[in-house]
Formats: C-alpha cells, structure tokens, sequence
C-alpha cells in the first residue's frame, strides 16, 4: 500500500463514470494532494491535543478540523474500493496492507509505551492503539464492500447503522466498533461516488462558496467549544458514556455526518488538481499516519508541552507549523525506503506455490 487509502486496490472498472483527464492517464494527482493535505490537518490536530489549557481558539480549530479529517479519508478510502470483492488474491492483499502493518504497530506502540512510559502496558491486538483503530476498520469496511455494491440505498442504510450505533451500550472497545460503525456513512458514501462528483468540487464556483462556508463553520466551532463536547467528534463512545440522553446519539451522529459531507466538500473545492511537491508524498500517508503518533506522544511524555512558550499564541504557531513539517518528513522517500518492510510487506513467501497449468 503506497498511501493511506491507496489508489490502486480496487479500482473501479472502466466506464464506472467519466474520469477526469489526469485520472484517465494514471494516477491522479488531486487525490494524493488531497491525502498529503489531510494526514497534515490529522498531525496538527493531534499536535493540539496535549497542550494544558489550550484556550478557545484552539479549541475551536480542533472541533473544526476533526469535523472533517479523518472522513476525507475514509471518503477516498470508499472510492478507490468500488471495485472490490472477495477474490483470493484481493483479500490476501488487504491483510498484508492492512492487518499485517496494524499488528507489526500495535506491537512498536507497546514497546515504545513501556520504553518510554508505562512498562507495565499490556499489548491487546484487539483493543487498537489511539490512531491505530483506522486498519482495522477500513480492513472491515473494505470486506463488507460487495454488500454496499448490491442493496438499495445503501448510503441511507449505512446512516441508520450509524445512527443507532451510539445508542447500543454494550458495543466495547474491541477493535473499535464504535468507530468502525460511526464513520461507516463516509466509506459507503465513498463508494458510492464517481469521477463526476469529485469534478464539481473542483469548479472555481465550489471555492468561492467554501470561504463562507468554512468561515460559519469556525463561528459554530467557537460557539460550540463551551457547550459541546469534542468527545462526539471521536464517534468512539456510546451516548451512555457521554453521559448523555439515548436520542442525543442519533441526532449528533446525523448532524456530524452532514457537516463531515459539507466541509470535506469545501476542503476538497481547494485541494490542487495539478502534480507538485505534495503529490509525491501523498503516496506515502501511511508512513505519516503510522508513525507520527510516536513522535506526538514521545514529546507529551518528555515534558515538551510543559515549556511556557507553547502557552503563547506564537508558541502554538510554531507546535502547529512544526506539526505539519514532521508529518511531511515522515511521509518521504527515505522514510518509506527505510521502513518500507514494515508498512508494506510483501509476504509472498505465506502464500502457497500455484499449481502447475496441466498440459
């Protein structure tokens, strides 16, 4: 897997759509800006999370951002599935992509937590690490793929799944399903998208109406910041847990998912559609993905957060500019060439020889 939703498993057969000139001639560079762009707000936003009394602005961002990161991804994670299905070769694909690099990681996090941190930390393979939970999930939505591809209505019926998924209390922390059934709207909705939607958001006219949007958007963020919790924003706990009421889950889910779809639309209006700089390391997002976490949580336990300068407005600039700088290290060619092994093992010694053709 070259990128964190990937652009070649799965790819939708031909005639699926009317392509954009850069996607007909490969690969499209739109979505690997839109990729690089994205891991850079996931860095940030991560970054954000250990400062002690970060104030409300920063809060707001935070709110602001997380309303849409992570389903940009899994919105392009769906559309590069279109084409999947259950054939032997494809899902031995998934599990070197996915399983294999998620196991290989919860294991570097359980040492590096008891290295750094915690020795005592136990390693549960089925209780994902922090960041880690996206793997497993997308694994589990791109093995449910064939089923989306032949209901009706499947976006609708992904929504109810979603909507009532905070409202069931006994949903534990295994493998993250509250995730995996929360964001699930986004992967089907992905799927469910063609070359010609992707295509409205790039008319000028899409980025003009983004700037008021967006601009909203920030002003609910602030109004929000003091009445809302930001653990909605995760979809990772039940409506119980929120110490909420029951109805409370469905309506926060339907309102966060119509946001999500609103200012990922204004976030994709700006995304280049050209090849530059950011396109080469838009392949390369699961390296950024994976391994930023280390350096986040490595600064968190040294005491970094605690110097008085990140306190200051120019302080959080700089945690914010050197968030994205990381990130982007981290997502380059000597990176992937060095851990390459890890994120995207081969593993054709696993699979069995193929038998000979008869003569």
């Amino acid at each position: 897997m070259t990128s964190l939703t990937s652009q070649t498993p799965g790819r939708a057969p031909t005639g699926a759509g009317t392509a954009p000139a850069a996607a007909r001639a490969g690969r499209d560079p739109f979505f690997d800006n839109a990729k690089y762009l994205a891991i850079v707000l996931v860095a940030m936003g991560h970054s954000w999370e250990p400062l002690p009394g970060s104030g409300r602005v920063v809060e707001a961002l935070y709110t602001f951002v997380y309303t849409f990161h992570m389903p940009v991804f899994i919105v392009i994670a769906g559309y590069f599935s279109r084409g999947f299905d259950l054939r032997p070769e494809r899902v031995w694909k998934l599990v070197t992509q996915l399983l294999v690099p998620y196991v290989v990681f919860e294991v570097a996090y359980t040492v590096f937590e008891r290295l750094v941190r915690n020795p005592s930390q136990q390693l549960t393979i089925v209780d994902p690490y922090w960041l880690l939970w996206f793997l497993p999930a997308l694994f589990i939505w791109r093995l449910t793929t064939p089923v989306w591809q032949v209901i009706r209505q499947p976006v609708a019926v992904s929504v109810a799944i979603a909507a009532l998924a905070p409202m069931a209390s006994g949903i534990g922390d295994d493998l993250q399903l509250q995730r995996v059934l929360q964001f699930l709207p986004f992967y089907v909705l992905g799927l469910r998208l063609r070359p010609h939607h992707f295509d409205l958001v790039r008319r000028p006219v899409a980025r003009l109406l983004s700037l008021p949007v967006c601009a909203v958007a920030l002003l609910v963020a602030y109004w929000a910041v003091p009445r809302i919790s930001t653990r909605w924003f995760y979809r990772s706990q039940s409506t119980e847990e929120l110490a909420s009421p029951m109805w409370a889950g469905a309506a926060m889910t339907l309102l966060l998912f119509a946001a999500a779809v609103v200012l990922s639309a204004c976030f994709l209006a700006w995304v280049p559609s050209r090849k530059l700089w950011m396109s080469a390391l838009g392949a390369g997002t699961i390296y950024g993905y994976l391994l930023h976490g280390f350096v986040i949580r490595a600064a968190s336990y040294e005491g970094f957060y605690d110097h008085a300068f990140l306190a200051t407005p120019s302080g959080r600039i700089v945690l914010t500019v050197a968030a994205a700088v990381m990130v982007t290290l981290l997502c380059t060619s000597p990176v992937r060439r060095a851990l390459r092994v890890l994120v995207e093992p081969r593993m054709n010694w696993a699979l069995r020889p193929r038998p000979e053709p008869a003569p």
